[in-house]
């Protein structure tokens, strides 16, 4: 009896421990989360890093593979519907080391734009980015991606084509895919329509990017039938790179105060060649179970 009594006495001392821990957890975690807010407000509302995304003056996602690697080879199409010009994906050198990079371009002026469906890619985009993920594997080469979406299309065709599927199919693959993975969100990250390629052993955020479960305007419509307080609904969404790095989505912020976005490629493209000599020797084994941790942790 008394060795029960002392076996439940230990048990509930580590439970207290615990909850003492997770307290002590939750209580740090709250001053950052309220330090990286006060610093985010101290500059502009989080609907001007919203306002700031989608700005057409903003590097693309073609400017930062042109500048950041060389002798970009452009594939196409998923090999059962169509290409999808809002998905661009391809091989191209980093150094004398091939990578697979795949990216949402959004273009740049009105005419760019409505030929990439605004950044908005259908299921065949996601689908050439897949087939794309499984040729990286299969020829061993490290995958980046660049993230610019404010969303998948979300249009009839979309949908009757797998939308969903497709989405999911990738994040699936990505958090098994046997090579290293990086993403880098460069403007808006919107919804599943980013996370289909933002499922990586780090991601990244230029720090006036945004990142979020839905835009402010669709947030902001379905909570007060109200598209005009997206400013409200953007602030609630803790959308802003601090506050993405303070709740552990993302692993880095990548500076923008450089005037020179020459200077801020190469910057980014020194970053690139780090990260993958630090992943580079990993056993696909570890690479897949410490990427699956990275995602089990975020939340707790």
């Amino acid at each position: 009896m008394d060795n029960i009594t002392e076996g439940a006495t230990k048990e509930m001392t580590a439970t207290e421990k615990k909850v003492s821990d997770g307290k002590a957890r939750d209580k740090k975690s709250r001053e950052r989360d309220k330090k990286a807010v006060e610093k985010v407000s101290l500059e502009k509302t989080p609907y001007d890093f919203v306002k700031g995304a989608r700005s057409k003056e903003r590097l693309t996602s073609l400017d930062f593979i042109k500048g950041i690697f060389t002798g970009f080879i452009e594939l196409h199409g998923d090999r059962r519907f169509a290409d999808d010009p809002a998905v661009v994906g391809g091989v191209a050198y980093l150094g004398d080391v091939p990578f697979t990079v795949l990216a949402t371009e959004k273009g740049r002026d009105t005419r760019t734009r409505i030929k990439r469906n605004f950044g908005a890619p259908n299921p065949e985009g996601y689908r050439k980015s897949l087939r794309l993920m499984k040729q990286a594997e299969k020829f061993n080469r490290p995958v980046v991606c660049f993230v610019d979406t404010s969303g998948a299309f979300c249009g009839i065709g979309a949908e009757e084509r797998g939308q969903g599927q497709a989405i999911a199919e990738n994040i699936l693959t990505l958090m098994t895919l046997q090579t290293p993975v990086l993403s880098i969100l460069i403007g808006e990250g919107g919804s599943g329509g980013a996370l289909a390629l933002a499922v990586a052993d780090e991601v990244w955020m230029l720090e006036n990017a945004v990142y979020s479960v839905i835009s402010p305007e669709g947030c902001a419509n379905i909570l007060w039938r109200d598209p005009d307080k997206a400013a409200e609904a953007a602030q609630d969404l803790k959308l802003t790179a601090e506050w993405a790095s303070a709740l552990g989505v993302v692993d880095k912020i990548i500076s923008e105060k450089s005037k020179d976005p020459e200077k801020m490629l190469k910057d980014i493209s020194e970053l690139i060649e780090n990260w993958y000599k630090g992943v580079c020797a990993m056993a696909s084994d570890e690479l897949t179970q410490k990427r699956y941790e990275r995602f089990r942790k975020i939340g707790l």
